[in-house]
């Protein structure tokens, strides 16, 4: 029997609805709000704290930047023609350059096929974070670039992930459903929304935090089926395939940390790491979501390994000729 969960935080200018039903055998369960509560009860701004700790975290992301190293004979070419250009990006790998113009696929890619505009930032139209792997398209012409941008904006593009999360997922598929905003506690990073964060952010402007600090949330939704059930060094973990339904900032991290189910290796929102534990709330709100213990020990295993989740497959149609493509790459986990 096809077991489906829906985890839904919805978000209104006065309170929190907060259900999980579970489809089980005919019958319907609820999760008490309780569960997705913050992690903090009364939430406060300083604008002063807000920066320093801003400041803090993007020289440490500027760091990790700076590690990012490909070169045009790197690049494993999936598929070319003269007008796209799709690429299988290694983990650790800026899609695009930093501030300090560090090595990037887009520049690699450039280097390799040129554009029509003569600017490698003309040939992008949508990016991978820095350490997750898997396809990414470039654009070779203005006319392609046109189309996928609005491929893009009108979400005729497909594309699924494949993660290893810790623990044992126990339902086979399911939907969550969690809107996720901007947290101001730990910037730059993101967070499920909840009434008290957002009421915590009354009378700021943007001149204290900036304009996407104060932004409303934004629904966000995150499609799991469960692909296997395994073991990393005596460690359980589940491979899911992953779509990203509303394709929000970090939403698959925040949204398998919230679940309590966080990718494996992610040290940003996984355990100990920089953003808000349990994507913000007090504890997962999945009823087999991976322990403290468990969680612990898979980070311990990875150590420095890479993030274990990958862009696996995207379709859509080819923007100049409209000819219909679908391209999957192996999970390198």
């Amino acid at each position: 029997m096809r077991l489906t969960l829906i985890a839904s935080i919805l978000f209104a200018s006065t309170s929190v609805n907060a259900f999980a039903p579970s489809l089980v055998s005919g019958g319907r369960q609820e999760v008490s709000s309780s569960l997705l509560q913050s992690t903090a009860e009364e939430a406060t701004v300083s604008a002063t704290e807000f920066h320093s700790k801003l400041e803090a975290q993007l020289a440490k992301l500027a760091a990790k930047d700076a590690n990012s190293k490909i070169s045009a004979n790197d690049l494993k070419i999936v598929h070319e023609d003269e007008h796209i250009v799709v690429v299988d990006k290694p983990a650790g790998v800026l899609c695009v350059p930093s501030k300090n113009n560090d090595s990037s696929l887009s520049q690699a890619v450039f280097e390799k096929f040129g554009s029509e505009s003569g600017r490698a930032d003309k040939m992008v139209v949508h990016r991978l974070g820095m350490d997750t792997s898997g396809l990414v398209v470039f654009a070779r012409t203005d006319a392609a670039l046109r189309g996928m941008n609005t491929l893009f904006r009108t979400r005729e593009v497909t594309r699924t992930y494949e993660a290893l999360v810790c623990g044992t997922v126990d339902e086979s598929e399911g939907v969550i459903n969690m809107p996720l905003m901007r947290d101001y506690e730990f910037p730059p990073y993101m967070r499920v929304s909840t009434e008290e964060h957002q009421r915590a952010l009354t009378g700021l402007s943007a001149e204290d935090v900036g304009k996407k600090i104060l932004e409303r949330p934004k629904e966000s939704l995150t499609k799991f089926v469960v692909v296997g059930r395994e073991e990393m060094e005596g460690n359980a973990v589940t491979r899911v395939s992953l779509t990203s339904i509303s394709g929000r900032t970090h939403q698959l991290n925040v949204h398998c940390a919230a679940y309590g189910h966080p990718i494996v290796g992610d040290k940003v929102y996984g355990i100990n790491g920089e953003a808000a534990p349990n994507g913000g709330l007090k504890e997962g709100t999945s009823a087999s979501k991976a322990s403290v213990e468990l969680q612990e020990s898979i980070a311990a295993a990875v150590g420095d390994k890479s993030m274990c989740v990958h862009a696996k497959t995207i379709g859509f149609e080819h923007p100049v000729t409209g000819e219909k493509l679908s391209f999957e790459s192996a999970a390198p986990f």
